[in-house]
């Protein structure tokens, strides 16, 4: 009879849920976005190169609220009026209620590379944009709005240091670098490894303090990573995100093609890379018509000039060649803009 008693009152307690087992992750309940409080709205700035290394203004912002504690990453983005930040640059990044450091020159380089022309104002809008987790909607601010008139200088965009074994792992040779046009932590260029099976990492800075290599070889950054390798000589377009921690690496063989060259748009002639330039040229007769350059014998990366001004952009228009004759072709991708030169023999 107890034996039975005690069967029919502990049953039950096999259906109670175990306390060791339940979990209680955070409430996401998104409510208020930063507000930026500095600078104020509308206000005007008449750049001077004198003062390049002073600072723009104070940025200064609300904190988001997510519905729970938790770290928050702050965005400070800057982008044309007109475009609604469907182009915006990154002015910095950091968990704290302001951005201080953002220079002068910064803007004023930011605002070139756009090709703006110096001594003409410029009417622009910042926003920042307020993250805890990728799995989180992310907050962002209402943009506040600035007139801006930088002045003419030399372009200097971000750098990303690419030491490796094609130079003597180095990372303060000024040379071997891929550039961000946009200032939006977006980094491209091209670099020419000599040997294959050619070794090399990327740093932030001429130093070895911030580094990433590939631990997987599966084209994640890992801090401190292990070296990459291009595992055949050549040219390799190098393409960075910093904001997602990936890259690609691509080998390229240019070539020339276009009703003007001997093939026509049928194939291309290979173009020959110059150690001493760092230019990819080709010297061959030319009839009247067009050219343009493509990599790899296809027409997945291939550049024209828009302008034309000298100036090439990927899939851009095909340029002309206005008489027949002996002609030198210079490619130009040692250089933060993608250039050509045409000389007539």
């Amino acid at each position: 009879m107890i034996r039975k008693f005690l069967i029919w009152f502990m049953a039950p307690l096999a259906f109670l849920p175990s306390c060791s087992e339940e979990t209680f992750d955070p409430v996401v309940k998104l409510g208020a976005p930063p507000v930026i409080s500095a600078p104020a709205d509308n206000n005007s700035y008449v750049l001077e190169e004198a003062n390049a290394a002073a600072a723009f203004d104070n940025f200064s912002w609300s904190a988001a609220d997510f519905g729970f504690s938790a770290a928050i990453t702050y965005t400070l983005e800057m982008d044309e009026a007109a475009n609604n930040f469907s182009e915006p640059v990154t002015l910095g990044v950091t968990n704290n209620l302001e951005l201080l450091g953002t220079t002068v020159e910064k803007v004023n380089s930011i605002l070139l590379a756009r090709e703006l022309p110096g001594g003409a104002p410029v009417q622009l809008q910042i926003r920042v944009k307020a993250k805890v987790s990728s799995d989180v909607e992310e907050l962002i601010s209402e943009p506040r709005n600035m007139t801006v008139t930088p002045y003419e200088s030399v372009v200097e965009y971000p750098k990303l240091q690419v030491p490796g074994s094609y130079q003597s792992w180095d990372p303060s040779n000024p040379t071997t670098v891929i550039n961000s046009l946009k200032s939006d932590n977006k980094y491209e260029g091209y670099l020419f490894f000599s040997n294959d099976n050619t070794e090399y990492k990327f740093t932030q800075g001429y130093s070895w303090a911030v580094n990433w290599g590939d631990d997987g070889a599966d084209g994640t950054l890992d801090p401190g990573g292990a070296n990459i390798v291009a595992p055949v000589a050549g040219m390799y377009r190098l393409n960075v995100d910093l904001n997602t921690l990936t890259y690609t690496s691509v080998a390229t063989n240019w070539g020339l093609i276009g009703s003007a060259t001997p093939n026509g748009w049928d194939s291309d002639i290979d173009m020959i890379y110059d150690s001493a330039t760092g230019y990819l040229s080709i010297t061959t007769d030319l009839v009247a018509g067009e050219i343009k350059f493509r990599a790899n014998d296809d027409w997945a990366i291939n550049l024209g000039d828009d302008g034309p001004n000298g100036k090439l952009e990927y899939g851009g228009a095909n340029i002309a060649i206005a008489s027949a004759g002996n002609y030198t072709i210079e490619l130009i991708l040692n250089e933060p803009k993608y250039t050509y030169r045409i000389t007539k023999n």
